[in-house]
């Protein structure tokens, strides 16, 4: 018979609050927007004291789950892909700062679904859909030596390409693997010499995308994301 540990483990005050507080939001008995009920309340309903209410809130507050502000009742968060996805944000960071062939994994990340993302675009863009790209593109090229608002314009690009599949996972994913590439690893204000190939590069994949062309949209945005991959380089 096998010697299992059957042993009962402690836990923190503030873990059982936790579990309270966070079947509180997920039964909907507060929903987003709601204001979480008072310290005084909760230390009344749960019959424990201020500091365990406190760390559970903050806990919440770092899975994104309320908002808390000086002076005023915690808010339930309205959760949505991109709320889900920035709370991936400091782990990513880690992950690359610690494990840089990570980088490589995520690059090719982005190549695989970005390929699929703008064909989807070529075949479902709508006369909107192309305006927005266009005035993206605009802007971008306006801010030409401008690298802070350049690359939020290139981010800008690729997430209205993603939101044209009509799944907002897939644009809040695109939106974040860009910024974890942006902010994480790439000399990311000196980009001399390669603002011109990117818009040229954006430009093609935008005429592939109006003509309806998957395939020729395909080959433009693999273009485009093998040679943008040399800019990435993990920080030392």
């Amino acid at each position: 018979m096998k010697n299992l540990d059957d042993r009962i483990v402690r836990r923190k005050l503030s873990d059982e609050v936790f579990d309270r507080l966070h079947d509180l939001i997920a039964s909907g008995e507060v929903g987003p927007g709601d204001e979480m009920p008072s310290e005084r309340d909760l230390m009344e309903r749960f019959g424990v004291g201020r500091p365990a209410i406190r760390e559970a809130m903050q806990s919440l507050h770092n899975m994104g789950l309320i908002s808390i502000s000086h002076g005023e009742r915690a808010k339930v968060a309205a959760l949505t892909p991109r709320t889900m996805f920035k709370q991936l944000d400091v782990v990513a960071r880690m992950l690359m700062l610690t494990s840089p062939e990570s980088l490589e994994h995520l690059k090719g990340t982005r190549l695989f679904y970005e390929r699929g993302l703008v064909r989807i675009a070529a075949e479902r863009a709508t006369s909107a859909d192309i305006d927005v790209l266009e005035a993206i593109l605009a802007s971008q090229k306006s801010h030409y030596g401008n690298s802070e608002r350049f690359i939020d314009d290139d981010i800008a690009f690729h997430r209205k390409i993603a939101s044209i599949s009509g799944n907002p996972i897939l644009e809040a994913l695109s939106e974040s693997l860009l910024k974890w590439l942006f902010e994480y690893h790439i000399e990311m204000l000196i980009w001399t010499g390669q603002e011109n190939v990117t818009l040229q590069e954006h430009s093609a994949i935008l005429d592939c995308i109006k003509a309806g062309d998957p395939d020729a949209a395909e080959r433009a945005m693999v273009i485009h994301i093998e040679r943008s991959r040399g800019l990435y380089a993990v920080k030392r």
